[in-house]
């Protein structure tokens, strides 16, 4: 072709899935194969006009002057490619079209934006499908050829794309139409940050980046400051995340200060919570979490923690055989086979021997200027006058991209000139004329000095009190902290625009409301100069004071109406939350046991239980001798706590020392909720329970909690269980629900609704009971709290006992998906069981039997007692179906043991039916029918069970009352109801001929 397009221009490019894998599989005839695929695809983009101007290995880049041309030559090749016969090598080829700006030399086009996204959009399909992005849709959808359509595959985020691109799949009957979800950043799953601007150069580095990665399992990016490692992971990351279909995950350390807490930042962004009943390390539980996953993991910024992110690389490393780390820090982090690559600075040009305007802008670190300065000076552009200017900024700042982009900022404020100027001299009055002898980070350091010192008095003093915020801040707190002393708090919004406006700060919106931050770089430097100037330890003391009173305010707001979003609130300011906790905990100990106080609902909200811990045992070890009203307040939550993680002795130790201070002191809150949680640990001993309880509510009453009074009847209601009054039980259930709905807090309204709903259930009154739970699933959403899955999952049960299967399988998978997420291995299990029930109905017993193992291996691997017998017993019911009578007497006697020591009574009473069945099946009909006599008898005192079971056992015991005759029958079943319990077990377990 003599005339190339340019201009607008629609590209088609190609690649043969899986080539690699077919040329290792069948590399005596590939070149063969490769040979026939491009004659194909040469031909059929010729045929329409075509031009063919790369082609590497076996992937075609094509131009076109029309959209619909380039459509006829994809749907001409991918005919011809799937009528060629291939024998057992098949080669399928994914297409993808896409029309945007280019220019063309006559051999090769330039067009990032454009030529970026064709190539991405071809890469997100799959052989044999063709794809087009909505810029060509516009151009052929009134001249599509007969029998073809567009189907619309929705909108996609690509990566280097600012803006997802919706995504069309051409269609046509004589060709496949259904493929897997497209390989787009929306289906991968991944939290790595949106880039508001392009990603300039580096591109050999990715290439290089990319093969080291797949050649090691941890590469760390090393070197100095400002050299750009956080963004380059960032887009190598981008890059490979195809290759880990279990997420990439960005683990931004900056915020925290911590060591401790490193394992903490990757469980949180995991959705790892800490379970009681396993009592594993957040370590040993994300460790188990990423034991079989394929993921890439990115820490980022990790020179401050060094040693922890070291130790938690290695465990990691050694504990989960697929997964990769992907680390900056400005040293290698010394885990045996690492990788350590050094980040070099972005290309630059000889000063001494400038190039063209044209070629200057082909170097990485002059591209960034001059994006960079349009941002903030949109008719910025390179002239013959400033091109000299900018090519001294680049090679002066040794091509470091924050120093970079930092001068550049300057653009609208200084011309080029001034900026090479001032930062000429800058830099010789801080290196002395030796500047190549210096570290990178002192480069860094001059260029930050330079931007300090061209700020005024008020703005310098500004920048520095705001180095106390660790995560951020809000407008209010930076007037709260940095007002006074020299600035006045109306001044603090001017002032913070500034350093906004001079890239000094950033800028973002969370949840509506704008939050700032600068560089983590810049915050290190600011608080060096905080601390340099002795103004450290006051601005300290006044960021720990109005934490503490950001957190003493939400602390009643967290049990109230608007709960939601006073934890979103206290979630915002929690790595400032753990900065004054800190610092509290050396220089202001009342100040620290009140955040403690102030925060422990928070905790137990949003599931930091170890953190928790930590903090409520640190503050009470440090004021043993303290007799104060705030440690009175700590040891009475840390009593709830320690309850709720089912820690009774410490529970217990420290409510009897928060009444016996709360006493002393008149403190009547803290005394009510020590009060509660001792009734409640003593509920074995009905007589004491009550007087607590009674006296924990009358308190309640006086000072009008009623979330404390809530809680008061709830531990009631409990001990009216335990004394078998069921009416009073209800009363008192009631009285909470009463008092929970009075508090407005949605979990202890979300769980009080739950008790009655299981009380209901246990009568029998179903519907009744799936109206509560649905109320509580509600009110648990709208707080996003964690255990909303198991409302779920309650209803699912209420929906069994109403026969709604359909209902409680749509449920029961819902709920299972959140707690395989969240690695909650007990109701992990528990909903598996009951699918395999699902399934058993169905009469689908290979999927019965699956689903009962999957259960059974989850529940061996925790140790589950009771589950296990459970599961046990209903692969006994398996066997007995496959007539492998022996099998179901071996399983129904191993459940039975089981239970009998766990004084299981429900699971006992469904052994003497298995029990019974296995009589029938063995034609020892008498034995039989005593047997579903004990059955029977023990099971007229427990809570009924799913009806499609009681059916299926009455259905055995009608076929054993036929077999044996009437008399025969009720003689033999009046028998097994005259046995006790354990002459009916051993009955049982007797052997039998």
């Amino acid at each position: 072709m003599n005339n190339p397009p340019t201009g607008t221009v629609t590209f088609l490019f190609t690649d043969i899935e899986g080539s690699t894998k077919l040329a290792r599989t069948y590399p005596e005839t590939w070149e063969g194969l490769r040979g026939r695929h491009d004659s194909i695809l040469r031909a059929a983009i010729e045929s329409y006009g075509g031009f063919v101007f790369q082609v590497i290995g076996d992937s075609f880049y094509a131009a076109f002057h029309k959209a619909g041309d380039a459509l006829k030559a994809a749907l001409t090749a991918q005919r011809n490619l799937q009528s060629e016969p291939w024998g057992e090598a098949i080669v399928r080829v994914r297409m993808g079209i896409h029309t945007g700006e280019a220019e063309t030399d006559g051999k090769d086009y330039r067009g990032y934006l454009t030529l970026s996204l064709i190539q991405r959009v071809m890469s997100a399909g799959y052989g044999g499908q063709i794809l087009l992005s909505d810029a060509t849709e516009k151009l052929i959808l009134d001249q599509l050829p007969k029998d073809v359509s567009l189907r619309d595959m929705g909108e996609h985020k690509f990566k280097d794309m600012s803006h997802p691109v919706r995504v069309f799949q051409v269609s046509a009957p004589d060709l496949q139409s259904e493929f897997p979800a497209l390989r787009t950043l929306n289906v991968f799953p991944n939290n790595l940050p949106a880039q508001l601007t392009s990603f300039i150069g580096r591109e050999k580095e990715i290439v290089e980046l990319k093969r080291e990665l797949n050649d090691h399992h941890l590469v760390t990016l090393t070197g100095s400051g400002g050299t750009g490692k956080t963004r380059l992971s960032l887009q190598v990351a981008a890059e490979v995340m195809d290759s880990f279909p279990d997420g990439v995950w960005f683990l931004e350390l900056a915020p925290v200060t911590d060591p401790a807490l490193v394992p903490n930042t990757l469980a949180n962004l995991l959705g790892l919570r800490e379970s009681a009943e396993t009592k594993q390390t957040i370590s040993e539980l994300v460790c188990g979490y990423l034991h079989t996953r394929k993921a890439l993991l990115v820490f980022d910024n990790c020179e401050h923690l060094i040693e922890a992110c070291s130790r938690f690389a290695d465990l990691l490393l050694r504990s989960c055989k697929d997964v990769k780390i992907l680390a900056s820090s400005r040293e290698a982090l010394g885990v045996a086979g690492e990788m350590a690559w050094h980040v070099p600075s972005l290309s630059l040009p000889d000063i001494k021997h400038l190039p063209s305007i044209e070629q200057l802008s082909q170097y990485e670190a002059v591209r960034l200027f001059i994006e960079r300065a349009t941002l903030v000076q949109p008719h910025f552009s390179v002239t013959k006058d400033n091109a000299p200017a900018i090519a001294q900024i680049c090679f002066r700042l040794d091509g470091i991209p924050l120093a970079i982009e930092l001068a550049a900022a300057r653009a609208n404020v200084l011309a080029v000139d001034q900026i090479a100027k001032r930062l000429d001299d800058r830099f010789r009055l801080l290196t002395g004329g030796a500047r190549t002898a210096l570290p990178r980070q002192q480069t860094l350091r001059a260029l930050i000095d330079w931007s300090y010192n061209l700020l005024s008095e008020d703005e310098r003093l500004l920048f520095r009190r705001l180095a106390v915020f660790v995560g951020g801040w809000t407008l209010e707190a930076a007037e709260a902290v940095c007002s006074g002393e020299g600035i006045e708090s109306d001044l603090v919004l001017d002032l913070l625009s500034q350093l906004v406006n001079k890239s000094l700060v950033v800028m973002t919106e969370e949840n509506g409301e704008s939050r700032y931050h600068p560089l983590e770089t810049i915050r290190q430097y600011a608080r060096e100069k905080l601390f340099e100037l002795g103004e450290g330890e006051a601005m300290r003391d006044r960021h720990m004071q109005a934490l503490l009173k950001h957190a003493e305010k939400a602390e009643p707001e967290i049990r109230g109406a608007n709960q939601l979003f006073w934890l979103d609130r206290v979630e915002a300011e929690y790595e400032n939350m753990r900065a004054a906790l800190e610092w509290s905990r050396e220089h202001n100990l009342d100040a620290c046991l009140r955040l403690v106080g102030a925060l422990w609902r928070f905790w137990d909200l949003r599931a930091y239980s170890i953190e928790a811990i930590e903090w409520f045992e640190q503050s009470l070890a440090l004021t043993q001798d303290q007799h104060s009203i705030a440690r009175a307040r700590v040891l009475s939550r840390a009593s709830v706590f320690f309850r709720n993680l089912n820690d009774p002795k410490k529970a217990r130790q420290f409510a009897e020392e928060a009444a016996t201070l709360s006493r002393n002191l008149n403190e009547r809150s803290s005394l009510a909720m020590a009060l509660s949680t001792l009734g409640e640990l003593t509920l074995n001993q009905p007589e004491t329970a009550q007087k607590l309880l009674d006296e924990g509510l009358t308190i309640c009453e006086e000072i009008g909690d009623h979330w404390l009074a809530c809680i008061a009847w709830l531990n009631k209601g409990g001990l009216a269980n335990r004394q078998n009054n069921p009416d009073y039980q209800k009363l008192c259930i009631e009285k909470g629900i009463q008092e929970a709905r009075l508090s407005k807090d949605n979990r202890r309204i979300s769980r009080t609704l739950a008790d009655m709903a299981f009380l209901l259930m246990d009568q029998g009154k179903y519907a009744e009971s799936r109206k509560l739970f649905k109320e509580g699933l509600v009110l648990s959403r709208q707080i996003n709290d964690p255990n909303a899955s198991e409302r779920l999952m309650d209803i699912a049960f209420v929906d069994m006992y109403l026969e709604d299967y359909p209902q409680a399988e749509s449920l029961f998978v819902e709920a299972l998906a959140t707690f395989e997420s969240d690695d909650h291995h007990f109701y992990q299990g528990i909903t598996i069981m009951h699918l395999a029930f699902l399934a058993w109905i169905k009469n689908d017993t290979a999927r019965f039997i699956e689903l009962l193992q999957e259960a059974l291996k989850i529940k061996q691997e925790n140790q589950e007692n009771g589950v296990i017998e459970w599961i046990t017993f209903y692969l006994g019911r398996v066997a007995l179906l496959n007539r492998d009578l022996a099998l179901a007497r071996d399983q129904f006697s191993k459940s039975l043991k089981g239970y009998q020591k766990l004084n299981d009574k429900p699971g006992c009473a469904d052994c003497l039916a298995g029990f019974g069945m296995l009589a029938l099946a063995e034609d020892q009909l008498a034995r039989s029918a005593k047997l579903f006599g004990a059955y029977q008898k023990l099971v007229s005192s427990l809570p009924s069970a799913y009806p499609f079971l009681v059916r299926k056992i009455d259905e055995q015991i009608a076929m054993a009352k036929e077999q044996l005759g009437r008399e025969s029958f009720e003689n033999a079943l009046k028998q097994g109801k005259e046995m006790t319990l354990e002459q009916a077990l051993a009955f049982a377990l007797e052997e039998t001929q």
